[in-house]
């Protein structure tokens, strides 16, 4: 049956948590009860599931037996673990790419020995020095793949490729993230990739939210909606407020909740359903307690937006879902 707003399966992102501990160590070496303290934080902020974001704990780099511990931590919380995203770790980075895909690969088999059921890989690298010394870092540019080299798109789609095979081995679904200025940072682009890839189990994750915070002209939200989503399987959800001035070249945007954003996720889950999807979601937000917000913004799907009766039409994906 599909997803009403009772079952459907929505996750926290854990972009507020640190990827070291009080004591220094990094989140992959730290004590389990470390990990037990973060998901209850989750929990009692009102979510069921967590997004394990790479920037907290990198499962692709935990040992079988600490794997084994990051599942009860979670488990003897009750709190979900369907998802992972590995962020920044682009399988065509031109210093680093080879050992990204390798990284990625053990990810997928790391997602798997947990139970996940999707994960999602984007091509953005690492954030420059520039960009880090900002209050929001998406108002700097940073890394750009390059448009004209076919060889580098080509390298793109048969490492993904490769990753999307072993993922389907795995029984997982794969997403790949909107990211500016990236083979992903445009609705077209995007769905070129997913097709040139041409597996059912990889889909787009249709992050807008990541495109329409740029201090700079950008694709209409609705427009990427309308081409993404019949290829979308996973969804990191976010929202901003935006101001332009066209004439005076001025461009500004700032982290808001879903309800009070440029986007209106009534009308883009609208355009969701309309084109069959049923993917997990993940609440995003940046800036002050985003945990708070982003479980406001679970409420407001749950109470708002999404069906309330699983008796609504549904259309038809061009990739698997969930």
């Amino acid at each position: 049956m599909p997803y009403t707003a009772d079952d459907w399966p929505i996750t926290a992102a854990l972009l507020q948590f640190s990827g070291v501990d009080a004591q220094g160590r990094a989140v992959n070496e730290a004590d389990a009860s470390h990990w037990q303290s973060v998901f209850e934080e989750v929990r009692d902020a009102g979510f069921d599931n967590a997004d394990l974001f790479d920037s907290w704990i990198k499962p692709g780099d935990l040992s079988g037996d600490r794997l084994e511990a990051l599942s009860g931590a979670a488990k003897k919380v009750g709190i979900g673990l369907p998802s992972v995203s590995a962020i920044r770790r682009s399988v065509i980075d031109a210093e680093h790419g080879e050992d990204n895909l390798a990284y990625s690969h053990r990810t997928l088999e790391a997602a798997a020995a947990l139970g996940c059921r999707v994960v999602s890989f984007g091509l953005h690298q690492a954030l420059t020095p520039e960009q880090q010394k900002q209050l929001w870092f998406w108002t700097v540019e940073g890394h750009k793949d390059p448009k004209a080299d076919r060889d580098m798109w080509n390298l793109a789609v048969k490492r993904l490729q490769e990753l999307g095979r072993h993922a389907d081995e795995l029984g997982l679904l794969m997403s790949l993230e909107m990211y500016e200025d990236t083979y992903l940072g445009t609705a077209d682009s995007s769905v070129a990739l997913v097709k040139d890839i041409g597996l059912d189990n990889v889909g787009i994750n249709p992050d807008v939210g990541n495109l329409i915070r740029l201090h700079r002209p950008i694709e209409p939200w609705l427009e990427i909606m309308e081409k993404t989503m019949p290829y979308a399987n996973y969804w990191h959800v976010k929202n901003y407020i935006r101001d332009e001035d066209v004439a005076r070249d001025y461009y500004v945007a700032m982290p808001a909740p879903l309800e009070s954003g440029l986007i209106s996720y009534r009308k883009a889950f609208e355009i969701a359903l309309a084109n069959g999807f049923q993917g997990i979601i993940c609440t995003e937000h940046y800036g002050g307690d985003g945990l708070s917000v982003s479980s406001s913004n679970q409420r407001y799907l749950r109470e708002k937006i999404l069906p309330r009766t699983s008796d609504y039409a549904l259309g038809k994906s061009q990739v698997r879902q969930g």
